[in-house]
């Protein structure tokens, strides 16, 4: 507790000393529980959990059948079966649904979250599971601090391990705060990390699973104009020295110019400006009938507000898995297929294999994070 009394007090002097004009102060903003609200030094480090235990003061879980906007398998809970500190690294565990219910409550059971349900989408409050449609066979978690710090400028680093398991989908990932140019992609998406668990999944010869990690920016006026290609890397490890294997450090270096996003302090693209994200998505030019939505916002909207930060453990979905990617136990469900979740139940004896699901103590599937921080510019 001492340790974080000395954090306090030291976020404390530099709120004082920005106050006074007597430190470089930083274009960086903040609000929320978990801040000051005021002026920041240049550097000074404004949140940090290293999960010496679940500060749901700093993090909210969403509770929601939704999927996520990608129709995902997974039914995001509060439990602590789903996530938990130990040893000071969050766990985001999988686990399924049926192992509290029975398998038949997924044909026939239903569920209602009442009040504290976060997302009401496609059926994320109150789901009926058939036949045909089975409820969410999957349960994991999503952290988010939108409540508790919302920031503008600034540089993230999280220190995180990877999980291992088929159609797995861990993600650190930022959303705006406010929505302020409007639904998704308008206000702006920013993808520090993301990757898919599954160990030998691999797309035009290239591994495209647990050795392979993507940073991406999604924004556009529309859904389905989304100029996410303009702003999207990837790295590959070395063969046989999967993402899953070790912690590594996640970074995003977000100024009013640029965005960088790096791993172990290994750049892996930048994103400048420019003239805009107008002009970069080239929007005038490819659908000329929409108008843009940051026309009376600055340079770098919709990059120019708060954002909060998420952690979370998806499954599935019909949009991050390629259908003609190759796995050795092939895919259970297509992105097109209208019963997809059924589907992808029915394979659960090869997917559930690859996570070691049943192998005591083993963690493989778990999403773990050794902490987040981030500092101002």
């Amino acid at each position: 507790m001492k340790f974080f009394a000395v954090l306090n007090l030291l976020a404390l002097v530099g709120y004082s000393l920005a106050a006074e004009g007597r430190c470089p102060l930083s274009p960086t903003s903040a609000s929320g529980s978990a801040t000051h609200g005021g002026s920041y030094c240049s550097g000074e480090l404004i949140f940090e959990d290293n999960f010496d235990w679940l500060d749901e003061g700093k993090w909210q879980h969403e509770i929601t059948l939704a999927g996520g906007g990608n129709w995902e398998f997974q039914w995001y809970v509060n439990d602590r079966r789903n996530s938990y500190t130990e040893n000071g690294v969050l766990h985001i565990k999988p686990t399924l649904t049926s192992d509290i219910y029975g398998e038949d409550f997924l044909y026939y059971g239903n569920i209602k979250l009442g009040n504290e349900c976060t997302n009401a989408d496609n059926w994320g409050c109150d789901r009926t599971g058939s036949a045909e449609d089975i409820l969410n066979p999957v349960r994991s978690a999503r952290l988010r601090t939108l409540n508790s710090f919302s920031f503008k400028y600034g540089r993230v680093e999280v220190r995180a391990k990877l999980p291992a398991g088929d159609w797995l989908w861990p993600a650190i990932w930022m959303l705006p705060s406010q929505w302020r140019y409007g639904g998704w992609p308008r206000s702006g998406e920013i993808d520090i990390m993301e990757s898919r668990g599954n160990r030998n999944l691999v797309a035009n010869g290239v591994p495209i699973g647990a050795e392979q990690i993507a940073s991406t920016m999604h924004f556009g006026p529309d859904s389905t104009a989304n100029a996410w290609p303009s702003a999207h890397y990837e790295r590959n490890s070395a063969p046989g020295r999967g993402f899953n294997q070790d912690f590594h450090r996640y970074q995003l270096e977000w100024t009013p110019d640029h965005l960088t996003f790096k791993v172990d302090d290994s750049e892996l693209g930048t994103v400048w400006v420019g003239s805009g994200f107008w002009d970069r998505g080239a929007f005038s030019q490819n659908v000329p009938w929409f108008q843009n939505p940051w026309q009376n916002g600055g340079r770098d909207a919709p990059f120019d507000q708060e954002f909060h930060i998420l952690l979370n453990l998806a499954v599935g979905g019909v949009n991050f898995f390629p259908d003609d990617a190759w796995n050795p136990d092939g895919k259970p469900w297509s992105n097109s297929a209208p019963h997809g979740c059924t589907n992808f139940w029915h394979g659960h004896d090869a997917w559930l294999r690859t996570w070691n699901y049943y192998v005591p103590g083993n963690t493989d599937s778990h999403m773990q994070i050794d902490y987040v921080r981030v500092w101002a510019l």
